[in-house]
């Protein structure tokens, strides 16, 4: 029983914003009930909040990878155009864009 209240001083002590509810009954860390589902109620927000960042990230990495698609796309139509073109013009503002690319 003394390594749960070790364990439970352990927990409270990784928990500042309870150190001061937390009161002992028969020797054991309690916070009471409304504290709590206060709480609960912040963990299961930041937790939602959590999943639509991650759905986030998921979306951008998706529309990412699409914008990088179509730039070899481009790049590759550009290149058979260069290939294709006469005007010096042309061609030479393709290579430039093509070395400025970062």
């Amino acid at each position: 029983m003394s390594n749960h209240i070790a364990d439970a001083n352990k927990m409270v002590g990784d928990t500042p914003r309870t150190d001061d509810r937390v009161v002992f009954i028969d020797g054991n860390p309690w916070v009471n009930a409304p504290f709590a589902r206060g709480l609960e109620r912040e963990l299961n927000a930041a937790n939602s909040e959590i999943e639509e960042k991650r759905k986030d990230v998921v979306w951008l990495a998706t529309e990412k990878a699409k914008l990088e698609n179509y730039v070899m796309l481009l790049e590759e139509w550009g290149d058979y155009m260069r290939s294709k073109s006469n005007n010096e013009w042309w061609c030479e503002n393709w290579d430039k864009a093509k070395e400025a690319k970062p």
